[in-house]
């Protein structure tokens, strides 16, 4: 039996079947992450004068997956536009360009959660506050190892906007004078658990957005042959998600990496 509307559009929606869904399943992914930005908003407004960070995120690597995703948006339409037109082999092009930017974008969110994950804030026993990226933690050590800067006030690890260019050194610590030890993990505060759940989330979009693209270009290209009106709208609902991914980025760099 022959589904109705997967390929011509429906009389009283204007659009086929799939693409009614994507955007019903859109409008649940903007709840989702609405949900999240306003947790966001609701914790930043709440919090305490002078105890939300700032300045904590690389604004160089945020600012590079932006320009990733931004022309992997440009791919990814490039591609079903040479659907439309027939050209299958600039469709093959476009998609492993996308492929190649969803996975730089992902190797660079790799290197931003390493920094956190290896960065640790320290209390030692005389009241400093050692802070900085690990260099050393070998347990059959008395001491460990960091690259970073030693202060008297957390307030200063707070704000570091004005502190990007402050003098850091590697220096050692013995495990002695650890009083308390702490990496920048989602479980430091509440900004680090909302960063590292926002854009964890939105990688996973990413990383599901590139399967469904990776399956297009692969094994799901034998559709073209037999129905390449089908393939071309399947390629276009995938589009949207991605597209949509993309513009959740665009509030995410800023809220997260700019203020």
């Amino acid at each position: 039996m022959e589904i109705p509307y997967t390929v011509e559009v429906r009389p009283d929606t204007g659009i086929y079947n799939a693409k009614l869904g994507i955007w019903l399943f859109l409008a649940s992914e903007v709840m989702l992450f609405g949900g999240l930005f306003s947790a966001y908003v609701l914790l930043r407004v709440g919090a305490e004068p002078g105890t939300w960070p700032h300045g904590w995120q690389n604004v160089a690597l945020g600012t590079t997956n932006t320009i990733v995703l931004a022309l992997s948006a440009i791919t990814t339409l490039l591609a079903w536009v040479s659907c439309k037109v027939g050209q299958f082999g600039r469709f093959k092009f476009f998609h492993a360009c996308t492929l190649l930017l969803a996975a730089t974008f992902l190797c660079i969110k790799v290197v931003e959660y390493h920094e956190h994950l290896n960065n640790y804030e320290i209390y030692l026993t005389n009241g400093q506050i050692a802070d900085g990226q690990m260099v050393e933690n070998d347990p059959k050590h008395d001491y460990l190892i960091i690259t970073g800067r030693e202060v008297t006030d957390e307030s200063a690890l707070i704000d570091l906007r004005s502190q990007k260019y402050a003098r850091e050194t590697t220096f050692q610590i013995p495990r002695s004078e650890i009083k308390v030890m702490q990496n920048y993990g989602p479980w430091h505060n509440d900004y680090l658990a909302l960063y590292f759940t926002l854009t964890g989330l939105h990688a996973l979009h990413i990383l599901a957005g590139s399967i469904v693209i990776g399956y297009l270009w692969g094994p799901g290209r034998k559709l073209w042959k037999t129905d390449p009106a089908r393939f071309t709208n399947r390629v276009e609902v995938s589009g949207l998600f991605w597209h949509f991914v993309d513009l959740i980025w665009i509030f995410l760099f800023p809220v997260l990496y700019l203020t």
